[in-house]
């Protein structure tokens, strides 16, 4: 079966609970998108979506305004891309639950990431989420509710004793929140179908979920990211699903974002192997019983996690999937087509560690993100902690007591200074070309966590060699500082410096 008949629907997921990206770059990549193959957007808007009213606070700093969301959903159309929008309405509630106002919601008064079920504020809250998310979204086919990883449910004092009752339990309790949130949606328009992830679904007992009414409500998106994904297993949850009533279904894949909650660079062997099992899935089980699948980019794990890959950097990964799927496989000529479709060379369309800039828009950030990935803390980790004379003559005991033979500030310091000086002006091109596309705070974030570090260290190096370069105090052992060298190795140090890579 070729992936443009297993997958009618082809939706690439926009996280932008993190690095979200300027209008001006989603311009560039959305006819690229539809390039590759696909035909729509799930846009997960997070804090970025402009709330108004009591929801005003859920704004970020630089959420987009009004009128650049309607400029997104242009751009959009432009180059036919359906567009979904994702509001998450039961867990990973933390962008919400964090704020005082809305902290009486919690599930479990400690944790922010899952809503109460049992308040009524908490339905009128998600209720008037999504009336605004869909007031701007006119039209839409499908609402994306979320409902995934509802951790710590049924925890919550009111679920505890809600539970106590023989009848009810924690199936009861999500499905009831799932069947509510749902009803609102259809309520609002018949025409706009809301989409759950499958996780919480996954173990209800088939019985009490075809009893539910859920399945008359909702489409569910069985999501696995995995390399080595069961395909047996998934045809199975398939038919279970399809025999509770559910019409339609949906797959969910990752071309970055699930391999690390801190991976900088996708491995895209990794996420074509997924996309592979996926196709497998879509050939084995019900004919048609997949009508789309979400490619997942997950910028962040949750709210309060650091920054997974860059869409920039994970663009090449997007577009080996997206053909994969398009064309059932990645022989040899679906590869030359990513290539030239990327402006890529052959060695590097299913290749995580390219250093080449090609040619589609943020090619630049996807090849100084690589460098630095690769190389700026491997390469202050060979001159601070494999450098012979660093390790032999700085150690942390000489660098507290500012204690050092001159000659060897010869063979350090210009080593430390010329690997601080590439690297200054790689890091100068890659602030700047993430300036193009990001607003400041990721910069700032992307930076202080992936570059700062390593620089630092070696600022501090250079900072200590030159305070230990002052007139030197005797040492405590007199006999360690005769000039004399036993072993023979001061004759040799007028030998040029060591490389960084190199253990002298």
């Amino acid at each position: 079966m070729s992936g443009s008949t297993a997958f009618k629907m082809r939706l690439v997921h926009l996280d932008f609970k993190g690095a979200p990206p300027k209008i001006s770059y989603l311009s560039e990549i959305f006819p690229l998108f539809r390039a590759l193959g696909a035909n729509g957007l799930l846009i997960e808007y997070e804090d970025m979506f402009p709330y108004e009213g009591h929801l005003r606070l859920l704004r970020a700093s630089n959420a987009y305004s009004p009128s650049e969301v309607t400029e997104i959903l242009r751009l959009a159309r432009l180059s036919e891309l359906e567009v979904v929008p994702l509001v998450q309405t039961f867990g990973h509630m933390e962008f919400v639950l964090k704020h005082p106002a809305f902290s009486h919601l919690r599930e479990v008064a400690l944790f922010p990431n899952t809503l109460n079920p049992h308040e009524a504020e908490s339905l009128a809250l998600v209720s008037a989420m999504i009336d605004q998310v869909l007031g701007l979204h006119e039209g839409a086919l499908w609402l994306h509710i979320g409902c995934d990883e509802v951790y710590y449910l049924g925890e919550g004092e009111a679920s505890k004793q809600w539970l106590q009752q023989e009848q009810n339990s924690q199936a009861k309790l999500c499905l009831s929140h799932i069947r509510a949130v749902a009803s609102h949606v259809l309520s609002l328009n018949h025409s706009t179908t809301p989409l759950v992830w499958d996780d919480m679904l996954r173990d209800i007992p088939q019985d009490q979920l075809a009893a539910s009414g859920v399945p008359q409500l909702v489409e569910p998106v069985l999501w696995d990211y995995s390399a080595d994904l069961d395909v047996h297993s998934k045809v199975l949850l398939m038919e279970k699903y399809r025999e509770c009533g559910f019409p339609r279904l949906w797959a969910a894949s990752a071309f970055k974002g699930a391999t690390g909650a801190s991976q900088a660079l996708p491995p895209i062997q990794h996420h074509l192997r997924n996309h592979a099992q996926w196709l497998q899935v879509a050939g084995s089980g019900p004919a048609d019983a997949l009508q789309g699948i979400i490619l997942t980019g997950w910028q962040r794990y949750d709210h309060f996690s650091v920054l997974c890959e860059l869409l920039p950097v994970g663009i090449p990964s997007l577009a080996a999937c997206l053909q994969l799927l398009l064309c059932g496989g990645f022989a040899e000529d679906v590869k030359g087509r990513v290539e030239n479709l990327l402006g890529i060379s052959s060695s590097e369309a299913a290749d995580a560690v390219s250093e080449e800039a090609g040619s589609f828009p943020g090619s630049d950030i996807h090849a100084l993100v690589t460098q630095v990935s690769l190389h700026l803390c491997s390469s202050v980790d060979a001159l601070l902690e494999r450098n012979r004379y660093v390790t032999g003559w700085f150690s942390p005991y000489h660098r507290r007591r500012k204690l050092i033979h001159p000659v060897m500030l010869q063979h350090i310091q210009p080593e430390a200074f010329s690997l601080l000086g590439r690297w200054a002006v790689l890091v100068q091109q890659l602030e700047a070309a993430l300036q193009r596309v990001f607003y400041p705070d990721a910069v700032e974030e992307w930076l202080e966590e992936n570059v700062h570090p390593s620089m630092q260290r070696l600022q501090h190096l250079l900072q200590d060699l030159g305070e230990a370069a002052a007139p030197l105090p005797a040492l405590s052992n007199p006999r360690r500082d005769t000039g004399q060298d036993p072993k023979g190795l001061l004759p040799r140090l007028g030998c040029s410096a060591v490389s960084p890579g190199g253990t002298g």
